[in-house]
């Protein structure tokens, strides 16, 4: 079966930054050579997560504040005793929600939902930088 793979980069506010990836993430399955398969995208760094929600304002706030909840930033964790970069909870956020996510397409057009949007969300607490690795797999 073949496979192309392909990289972007992207860049996150601190603390749950969300950033909508969709019309990248399509742009490159409609380049691709393979008409019909799954696309893998995947995250690389432990501080950072790829899902699906629908992007806008409101929503990405609730994210957020639901997510202080769970795993507040400001908490002690032992993480920080190894690095003392003070970020255990950006790792434990980006182990909840998860580094990659597999879409199916058909005619090289992603098979979302009226209001799913592809985000990758960064949760360090500096904006940084990622690779996001695509895996285009499928038939011609």
């Amino acid at each position: 079966m073949p496979v192309e793979a392909r990289e972007i980069s992207v860049t996150g506010k601190e603390d749950c930054g969300i950033v909508d990836i969709t019309e990248v993430i399509s742009e490159e399955v409609r380049k691709s050579t393979i008409r019909n398969g799954t696309v893998t995208i995947f995250c690389i760094g432990s501080t950072g997560a790829i899902t699906t929600m629908e992007f806008e304002p409101n929503l990405s706030k609730d994210v957020s504040e639901t997510l202080n909840q769970l795993i507040p930033l400001d908490r002690d964790y032992h993480h920080h005793k190894t690095w003392g970069d003070y970020n255990g909870g950006s790792h434990l956020r980006a182990m909840l929600i998860g580094p990659s996510l597999t879409i199916p397409f058909i005619e090289r057009n992603l098979t979302l939902g009226t209001w799913q949007q592809i985000v990758y969300i960064n949760f360090d607490r500096i904006e940084k930088v990622r690779r996001i690795l695509l895996q285009i797999l499928g038939d011609f």
